[in-house]
């Protein structure tokens, strides 16, 4: 979790449950607005899936694994 999110959730905590329930609606109403189906990725997100792409990470699904050690 970024910095700033950890501080909004301090911040959160110093209201009144009714409030701390309008903040929480609210924060999800933006970011569904943003990303309605949750598939936008953040800077951080797109750096760490683009160095797992350069590592050479082999997806499971892309693996036979029947034919592992039949050669």
């Amino acid at each position: 979790m970024s910095n700033i999110s950890v501080k909004a959730a301090q911040l959160m905590d110093y209201l009144p449950e009714t409030d701390k329930l309008f903040a929480y609606e609210f924060i999800k109403k933006m970011v569904l607005a943003w990303d309605p189906d949750f598939t936008k990725m953040t800077p951080e997100e797109k750096k760490k899936m683009e160095d797992a792409e350069k590592s050479g990470f082999v997806d499971e699904e892309d693996i036979d694994w029947d034919s592992i050690g039949t050669e």
